[in-house]
């Protein structure tokens, strides 16, 4: 299987399967002497794991990062830091249960990747999905924390701002309401509706999706490349390579075909530090360049797939059939998708600081 690595001068290779031994990253390009402890990644990789709530996959996974290479004590100061060289991580998985999965194993799960994987290879990892699984992406966390050490003065953050029909009130957006509720929620609210909305979701044993936005602020003027390789594209990429997302804009994205020029064009006054945008509307970014303001993301992730409703679906000879799926899963993979958007914002804009510096010093 090819393409399993993103990236230019920062590349990010992931590996190992869902029901495997370990899930890991290799992380390349990373610059050296930048200070990296176990614990910085781990505290990352804690917002995202499994089984913290009732409203996430009671799968019991600690993913207790290790790290296996790249990093040594600094002759100088004694911290551990980088070396310059591929730093490769492992997280062990420690709570399969391929059981759940041996009753489909010769049936394509609607929604899932089984039946184009197996158009594609001849064959398919049924045991939770292998590599199309969602806990594939503990390793981009893992490497976007590495990431946002290089990027050092660029605050990266997200937020579940819509959960099925339902949108948060902007105007009680509380980023430090997000760490209180376990939706990754900035409004207090809402947050307290979901619990009661996703309960119900939960206990009829469906499913339902979620749009997420991610913002980077102190991004600098003059980040990223026009054409072919523009921030914004580049973002999109990345976001969309997320499990389970079906849409992305930037700014106001889809909005902004009901905008008039008028509305839309982000008017520009002078400042004391500069130039000064009345507005927004870019989302940060202009011609594939940043402008200096947050750039704001938001992906659609599409409703959980693996259900308790039985669905209609044809087996690997392909007789018609239904399909009931057991086991352990989020009833809103939304909620978990935060820390993973972050973490490939975090990778995007480290890799694209790094093309710059070397286009222009």
């Amino acid at each position: 299987m090819s393409f399993n690595t993103f990236g230019h001068m920062f590349r990010v290779t992931t590996f190992g399967e869902s029901h495997g031994v370990a899930i890991g990253c290799v992380v390349d390009g990373c610059p050296p002497r930048i200070p990296l402890e176990a614990a910085e990644i781990q505290t990352d990789l804690d917002r995202r794991r499994p089984g913290q709530s009732r409203f996430t996959t009671q799968r019991q996974e600690p993913d207790q990062v290790r790290i296996l290479s790249g990093v040594m004590a600094d002759p100088d100061s004694g911290a551990q830091v980088t070396t310059g060289t591929p730093i490769a991580l492992e997280i062990e998985n420690t709570d399969q249960r391929s059981k759940d999965y041996s009753e489909i194993k010769d049936k394509f799960r609607p929604g899932h990747a089984d039946f184009t994987y197996e158009a594609k290879y001849g064959l398919r990892d049924y045991r939770g999905g292998g590599r199309s699984s969602a806990r594939e992406t503990a390793t981009r966390v893992a490497a976007g924390a590495i990431a946002r050490k290089i990027i050092a003065g660029v605050k990266v953050r997200g937020a579940l701002v819509q959960m099925g029909p339902h949108k948060i009130d902007r105007d009680k957006w509380d980023w430090d309401e997000i760490a209180r509720n376990p939706f990754f929620c900035p409004d207090k609210d809402k947050a307290a509706f979901f619990e009661t909305y996703l309960d119900g979701i939960r206990k009829s044993g469906s499913s339902i999706g979620a749009v997420l936005e991610i913002t980077a602020e102190g991004v600098p003027a003059g980040l990223g490349a026009p054409l072919y390789g523009k921030l914004d594209a580049d973002l999109a990429a990345a976001m969309m390579s997320i499990n389970a997302v079906k849409g992305v804009e930037i700014g106001a994205g889809f909005a902004a075909a009901e905008l008039t020029g008028e509305e839309n064009a982000d008017e520009m006054r002078s400042a004391n530090d500069g130039t000064r945008f009345l507005s927004n509307n870019a989302g940060g970014i202009l011609g594939g360049i940043a402008t200096g303001q947050p750039i704001v993301v938001r992906f659609a992730v599409k409703p959980t797939s693996s259900i308790l409703t039985p669905r209609q679906t044809v087996d690997r000879a392909g007789h018609e059939t239904e399909i009931l799926t057991k086991g352990r899963h989020d009833p809103c993979v939304g909620i978990r998708a935060v820390p993973v958007g972050e973490a490939m914002m975090a990778c995007v804009l480290a890799d694209h600081l790094l093309r710059h510096r070397g286009q222009v010093g």
